[in-house]
């Protein structure tokens, strides 16, 4: 029997992928993203370059609703088609993601040699290219199977018309029909991916369930975790590494890292919180992606404080920073704390800079992850926000108090402690309410 359709198959090889032709679609009547349609087609390029493919041609147009059967008007698949074959691209990109109708009618259009993809198909190969861990891989591989499962049918029609005799119909005795071998093999398909599914997110569940007492292990520590959020290539690695000397992976690519990075940072004064770094943002995220990646997405609603790192450089930054506010909002982490971050101000001139510092205000942070530039104001305002209700204090407890060392540990933040002969020298931050009970051990 034939074995069931690997997950590559759904997309060309590198060979293959070389040229695309981008097509993208403005709704009149309910527009769906942050970026322009010009803002949305550069970012669907950069998506393709870091995928390994070469955009050879683009085309748009605006509609009130998508096509019922191929998504863009009749007289615009034609000229795609003639665009295709004037250029030799044997790959078309849509902005936007299609139904698996969608993308049957318009391959056939094209023909073998012409495959249709999706924005969503688009991002989860970059994803399957940059899952290094094996929590990535979990995550990817069940994104890719959910979004591959709906569009079996298109992978055996050849064989289905082949089935019962003339006409490519399939016979039926009784009124009952029979299944040709596309059906059949089609059915086994769907039953092995479902059992993957399954097995998948069993697997992810054991995950999630890890991470969540790994939460709970550092709440009990009582130290504050800030997670960097922000925009695909927004620069959160770069500043995880500047400072925390995290030395982790950072590119100028999209999704150059998927997997959350946690470590230690000592902020001034001597306070330590933990820092994590999470998987980028984009406009029209992939729901299959936001499902699969939950295990990772719960380490930001956990949080004690957002940091929102928004590339001030890019054109588009404010409507970038949007998409990130409104995922925010979509995995109920819109309530905690942030702190907003520009950066990459290295990258702007001088009147850029000043039109930046102007717009942003007292709330906001201007930095430059790679030059260090007001990297240290940053972790002052992290260090204010995180304890402001708290005060930094020496005491001096009897070994006799017992329970006061317990109550430093369990509601300070302690950065050292020494026994001496005549205590225990405690040093770091108390919350105001909780002072009174050591005020006769203050140093």
């Amino acid at each position: 029997m034939k074995k069931g359709l690997n997950l590559t198959e759904l997309f060309a090889t590198e060979e293959q992928l070389e040229k695309a032709i981008m097509v993208g679609v403005w709704f009149s009547k309910s527009p769906n993203a942050n970026l322009d349609l010009e803002g949305s087609l550069e970012e669907l390029a950069f998506l393709a370059e870091t995928a390994g493919i070469e955009v050879v041609g683009e085309i748009s147009q605006n509609l009130t609703h998508p096509h019922p059967k191929t998504y863009i008007g009749s007289g615009k698949v034609e000229e795609l088609k003639m665009l295709v074959d004037e250029l030799g691209a044997d790959l078309v990109i849509f902005d936007d993601e299609l139904s698996p109708r969608h993308q049957r009618e318009l391959e056939e259009v094209f023909g073998n040699n012409t495959k249709v993809i999706d924005r969503t198909a688009l991002i989860l190969d970059i994803f399957a290219q940059h899952a290094d861990t094996a929590e990535g891989k979990l995550q990817v591989e069940l994104a890719q199977l959910n979004y591959r499962l709906p569009r079996l049918t298109r992978a055996w029609t050849h064989l289905a018309r082949q089935a019962g005799g003339g006409g490519g119909r399939t016979g039926s005795v009784g009124g009952v029909g029979l299944r040709g071998p596309g059906e059949m093999q089609l059915e086994v398909d769907r039953r092995e991916i479902q059992k993957k599914i399954s097995k998948l997110e069993e697997e992810l569940e054991k995950v999630r369930e890890r991470r969540a007492r790994h939460r709970s292990q550092r709440k009990k520590t009582n130290i504050p975790v800030a997670t960097l959020v922000g925009y695909t290539n927004a620069g959160k690695s770069t500043l995880l590494n500047a400072i925390t000397s995290a030395e982790i992976y950072v590119a100028d690519q999209l999704f150059a890292t998927l997997d959350p990075t946690i470590r230690q940072l000592q902020l001034p004064g001597g306070t330590e919180i933990l820092l994590s770094d999470t998987v980028g943002f984009i406009q029209k995220l992939p729901t299959q992606l936001v499902a699969a990646f939950r295990a990772t997405l719960e380490e930001i609603k956990e949080a004690d404080l957002l940091l929102h790192i928004v590339d001030a450089s890019h054109e588009h930054y404010h409507e970038q920073s949007l998409s990130v506010l409104e995922t925010l909002q979509e995995i109920e982490a819109g309530d905690i704390p942030i702190l907003t971050v520009y950066n990459k101000i290295d990258l702007l001139d001088a009147e850029a800079r000043q039109d930046l510092e102007r717009m942003a205000g007292a709330n906001a942070f201007v930095i430059s992850a790679r030059t260090g530039e007001g990297v240290e104001s940053l972790q002052e305002a992290i260090a204010d926000e995180l304890f402001s209700g708290q005060l930094m204090v020496k005491v001096l407890l009897p070994y006799s108090e017992g329970q006061l060392v317990s109550i430093f540990h369990e509601r300070g933040n302690v950065i050292n402690v020494e026994h001496l002969e005549e205590g225990i020298l405690m040093y770091g931050r108390l919350p105001r309410e909780i002072l009174p009970y050591f005020e006769g051990f203050i140093q």
